[in-house]
C-alpha cells in the first residue's frame, strides 16, 4: 500500500488522485485524437475532459456522502462531533488525528466540528457511478453548446471512460480502499496495519487489533481495473468499427461495466451502503442496464450502414 508516491515542495502527492489525473489526461488525449479522425472538433473533447474532472469529482463525492453509509457521520461531524466514532488506536487518535479518546467505547471522536468534511475529496470517498452521471450531464451540456453530435460523443466516452477507470482502480489498490472479502486464493493480498482493510477487519472482529496487518483478501481493485481495461479494448478494437448506430458503443459500455461491477461487488467487503442484499452500486448497475436497453431499442431503429474502423460515419 502506497498512499503517497512522492513529495513535491513539501506536499505529499496522493497516488489515488495522481492515477485518476493520469487516467483523465490519457482518456482526453485519446478522445481528441478520435475526434480529429472522425472529422469533429477536438477542442470540444479537451473542454469535456476538463469539465469531466470537475463534474466527475463533485458527483462522485456527493453520491459517496449520500449513499455509501456515511451520511449521518458527516451530519454529526458538523452538528454533534461526540456522536462520531473512529475505530482507530488511542495513540493515533491523540497524535495524528488530534481527537478525543473515548476510553469506555474504545473509539476516537473528533475534537471539534467540521461542517466541510463532506467536501474534502482529497481524503478519499469517491463513487464511480456518481462521477459517471455528473460527467455525462456535463458532456450533454458541452455537446449541445458546441453542436457536437451527441451520440457520437457518448460513444467516444464509452470507449475512453473505462481506460481512465482502469488506471484509477490502480490508485485504489495503492491507497487500500475498495478491498475485498477474506479469501485464501493464491493471488489474495494482505494490507498493512491501519489500512482500511485491517481497520474494517478489526471492527468485524476478524483480527484483534487494527494495528495488525489484514487477513488476505480478494484484490477487487485489480479485478475491476482488469475488467475496465478489457471492456475498453473490446469497444475500441472490435465494436466501434462494427457498430450499427451511434450510441451502441455507449450502451455496450453500460451493459459490460454494470455486469462486471455487479459480480465484483459480491467479493467486496468495504462499507459502501446498500439495501436488500445488494449494494448501492449493484442497484445503480441494474438501472444502467435498463438505460442501455432503452438506448438500444430507441437508437437501434435508426441503423446506419456499417463502416469499418474510424471514419466520419462511425
Amino acid at each position: 500500500m502506497h498512499p503517497t508516491l512522492f513529495v513535491v515542495l513539501g506536499y505529499p502527492v496522493s497516488s489515488y488522485m495522481l492515477l485518476i489525473g493520469v487516467g483523465f489526461l490519457f482518456a482526453t488525449a485519446m478522445g481528441a485524437l478520435w475526434a480529429r479522425r472522425v472529422g469533429q472538433n477536438p477542442d470540444t473533447i479537451v473542454d469535456l475532459g476538463l469539465a469531466s474532472v470537475v463534474a466527475g469529482l463533485v458527483g462522485a463525492r456527493l453520491l459517496h456522502v449520500l449513499a455509501d453509509g456515511y451520511f449521518w457521520d458527516y451530519v454529526h461531524l458538523c452538528t454533534d462531533p461526540s456522536r462520531v466514532a473512529w475505530p482507530v488506536p488511542r495513540l493515533e487518535c491523540l497524535n495524528e488525528l488530534s481527537g478525543v479518546w473515548d476510553a469506555q467505547a474504545r473509539v476516537c471522536r473528533p475534537k471539534q466540528a467540521d461542517c466541510w468534511a463532506w467536501a474534502q475529496i482529497w481524503g478519499g470517498g469517491l463513487t464511480f457511478y456518481g462521477g459517471l452521471l455528473a460527467a455525462t450531464a456535463a458532456a450533454a451540456w458541452l455537446f449541445r453548446r458546441d453542436r457536437f453530435p451527441f451520440w457520437k460523443g457518448v460513444d467516444m466516452g464509452g470507449m475512453m471512460v473505462p481506460i481512465g477507470l482502469g488506471l484509477g482502480r490502480m490508485g485504489c489498490l495503492l491507497v487500500g480502499c475498495c478491498f475485498g472479502e477474506v479469501c485464501d486464493r493464491p493471488w489474495a493480498l494482505r494490507f498493512p496495519a491501519h489500512s482500511p482493510a485491517s481497520e474494517w477487519q478489526a471492527r468485524a472482529q476478524l483480527i484483534d487489533l487494527a494495528s495488525r496487518p489484514s487477513l488476505a483478501v480478494h484484490p477487487t481493485q485489480l479485478y475491476e481495473s482488469f475488467a475496465a481495461l478489457a471492456i475498453a479494448s473490446f469497444l475500441i478494437l472490435y465494436l466501434h468499427g462494427r457498430k450499427r448506430y451511434d450510441g451502441q458503443v455507449f450502451a455496450a459500455f453500460l451493459v459490460l461495466y454494470a455486469l462486471s461491477r455487479f459480480v465484483i461487488e459480491f467479493w467486496r467487503s468495504d462499507d459502501r451502503g446498500g439495501w436488500l442484499w445488494l449494494s448501492t452500486s449493484q442497484w445503480l448497475g441494474l438501472l444502467l442496464l435498463l438505460l442501455a436497453g432503452a438506448i438500444h431499442w430507441l437508437r437501434g431503429r435508426r441503423q446506419v450502414p456499417r463502416v469499418p474502423g474510424f471514419s466520419p460515419a462511425s
